[in-house]
């Protein structure tokens, strides 16, 4: 039966890790895949994750299932990371969270309750968003449009066409946003245009759904909670997929959450009944350990200023890069303007490479960036950022 099954192509991104990691070249670069490193180029474990696990090993009871909607206190411990203990989403109880396989599980869950309840709906992604958002939506059988986001003239936003489309949305239809970091453009929303966005979709029956994978890589925890804070007013209806991979260095543990926002406590209880229902179909229940790991920082407030600290630590790194880029590209003579470059939020960032400076950089100098030309900063050192803008010279 399996004879005339096809092969698949290969994921864009994780396709071109495993061509780097079969790569020979000793001085090879590796700027596709999101995963944050350190000045060696190591993807760290956290000092604090370090301690909770060392707990968590001594004082483990039971590998026991988890219920099917994760750990009752790491998903309450999720929506006050999120909103702040004393929001009123908090305290009108029209918020529920289950406990998800990463941001990723987190947006399949979502995906399959839209398909299942609202059926017939929508989802808009700004044009370009991950790649793997339409695999998932369309998984689910759920129908995908874009609406502008990245303004190739001005390396920008482009806003005033990202409001006009969504203006012709249907009432009903869902909007995916990506809350802050977005990915893969590294532009984000000012204030006042996520207070428009908000203004937007409320008025137009909208429901969001925020992708917030990169909470604290922007500017701050509370800071890139703004815009999901504009969109979380009274009333208003939506749905956020959580991840703990890039803040806590959690990659492989896949720890991550969804929250549903009802109009009221009722509502909210409705719908996490479906999301639970969603789960049992599918991984029946999360695993606990990396859950755990994040229960038990954020409920402890030395390893919670520990963990505030250290992801200070990669923010400042991933900051300080995007600068540093900048400068050696005007070092080695780089005829362009990348100055945007240290204005972009989180690791991600457009290079303006087109596909075919792409691939002359992986043949020619072992440099792998997807081929959008979307480049992850923290995969750039002092020791490699020479090479890889004189690389970048060379082709353009």
């Amino acid at each position: 039966m399996f004879q005339n099954v096809q092969t698949a192509p290969p994921d864009s991104i994780l396709g071109l890790n495993e061509a780097f990691r079969n790569d020979p070249n000793s001085e090879k670069i590796n700027l596709s895949v999101g995963v944050f490193k350190d000045a060696n180029g190591v993807t760290p474990v956290l000092d604090c994750v370090k301690e909770a696990e060392a707990r968590l090993v001594k004082d483990e009871k039971t590998k026991s299932y988890l219920p099917i909607d994760g750990r009752p206190k790491y998903c309450r411990l999720v929506r006050e990371l999120m909103l702040g203990a004393d929001h009123e989403i908090i305290a009108a109880s029209r918020g529920v969270t289950v406990q998800t396989p990463g941001g990723t599980g987190a947006l399949r869950v979502s995906a399959d309750f839209l398909a299942k309840n609202l059926p017939g709906r929508r989802i808009w992604l700004s044009q370009p968003t991950w790649p793997n958002h339409p695999n998932i939506f369309a998984a689910a059988g759920i129908e995908t449009v874009g609406y502008p986001y990245f303004d190739k003239a001005t390396n920008g936003l482009a806003f005033d066409q990202m409001l006009e489309t969504l203006e012709k949305a249907p009432a009903g239809d869902v909007v995916l946003l990506h809350g802050c970091c977005h990915n893969p453009s590294g532009i984000d929303p000012t204030l006042e245009q996520w207070k428009a966005i908000a203004e937007l979709v409320q008025r137009r029956q909208l429901l969001p759904l925020v992708d917030f994978a990169y909470q604290g890589f922007g500017d701050g925890l509370c800071e890139d909670g703004a815009g999901l804070a504009a969109l979380a007013q009274p009333g208003q209806e939506l749905l956020v997929c959580s991840s703990f991979s890039k803040n806590f260095g959690l990659y492989n543990e896949r720890v991550g959450a969804l929250t549903a926002v009802g109009a009221d406590a009722t509502a909210a209880t409705a719908v996490l009944s479906q999301l639970k229902n969603v789960i049992r179909s599918n991984y029946s229940n999360p695993p606990t350990h990396g859950g755990a790991v994040v229960e038990t920082i954020l409920s402890d407030a030395a390893l919670r200023s520990q963990w505030e600290a250290e992801l200070t630590a990669m923010r400042d790194r991933i900051n300080g890069v995007r600068t540093l880029l900048v400068e050696t590209m005007k070092k080695v003579g780089v005829d362009r303007d990348f100055s945007f470059i240290a204005d972009q939020k989180g690791m991600f960032s457009f290079s303006g490479l087109n596909p075919v400076q792409v691939d002359q950089l992986r043949s020619e100098f072992a440099i792998y960036i997807v081929g959008s030309g979307r480049i992850n900063v923290a995969g750039i050192s002092e020791s490699n950022v020479e090479k890889l803008c004189s690389a970048i010279k060379a082709v353009l």
